[in-house]
């Protein structure tokens, strides 16, 4: 079920991105985390294959998580946090390796705080098709190359249908609240939508049940900034030269 992939597992001729990095003095060609990256607090879940709304496969797919206090015999004091679009699945703890910032809900989850840690067992996979640590661009496809810009084109509910199968790997079949703030509240929404028996409690926070125009036109806008880039590629960016990739993404 859980796993995670030391470095001594990899092929003798595979050399990752980090080895490569540190072996030419390059920095990094994006902020997401890679494979031969220090782990940190990350642990690893294999869902299989998934296919997509749109009938794309992605193959080997794995979620990265984090998670918080304990989950009792019952298994009915889990809560899942999903994430916004720039967030993960680093809800507490200090910067370090693996983790280039602290936590980002540190305020909210511990031991006595509104997640109590003591009480609830916190569980926060980084969505699929993000940057750090979950199957996406970065990984690497079948052809042996990063997806890039070839990745499948992801839906809200194709990412909440993964979360659910990384739930049932963990053995957790309902949970006692899920909770997102922003794309994370879309998540939220759609798992009760979709999965309304796999929950008791929703807490949405700061998320739409649909896009606004005024919301399409803003994250156009930003796309378009992402696009117009000269490094970006077309996503395909990877084996940009000394180190360059997108600036203004």
């Amino acid at each position: 079920m859980d796993w995670q992939t030391p470095e001594d597992s990899f092929p003798t001729d595979f050399i990752t991105d980090a080895q490569l990095r540190a072996l030419m003095g390059r920095p990094p060609i994006s902020g997401g985390w890679r494979d031969g990256d220090p782990v940190g607090e990350r642990k690893f879940v294999s869902i299989g294959s998934v296919i997509t709304e749109q009938g794309e496969e992605i193959p080997n797919t794995r979620i990265a998580y984090e998670s918080f206090g304990e989950l009792n015999e019952q298994r009915d004091n889990a809560i899942l946090v999903f994430h916004a679009l720039t967030g993960d699945s680093h809800l507490i703890g200090s910067a370090g390796p693996g983790h280039p910032t602290d936590g980002w809900w540190t305020e909210i989850v511990g031991p006595g705080k509104s997640l109590d840690t003591d009480r609830y067992f916190i569980v926060a996979p980084n969505v699929l098709g993000g940057c750090q640590g979950s199957t996406g661009p970065g990984s690497l496809s079948p052809s042996g190359h990063e997806w890039g810009g070839s990745f499948p084109y992801l839906t809200i509910r194709d990412q909440v249908d993964a979360a659910a199968r990384f739930a049932s790997e963990l053995g957790i079949e309902r949970f006692h609240t899920v909770i997102g703030g922003s794309m994370g509240g879309m998540h939220a929404l759609e798992w009760a939508i979709s999965h309304p028996e796999r929950v008791e409690r929703l807490a949405v926070i700061a998320a739409p049940p649909v896009t606004t125009a005024d919301q399409i036109g803003l994250n156009l806008v930003q796309l378009e900034a992402i696009r117009s880039d000269p490094y970006y590629h077309g996503g395909n960016y990877y084996d940009a030269p000394d180190g360059t990739g997108p600036t203004m993404a």
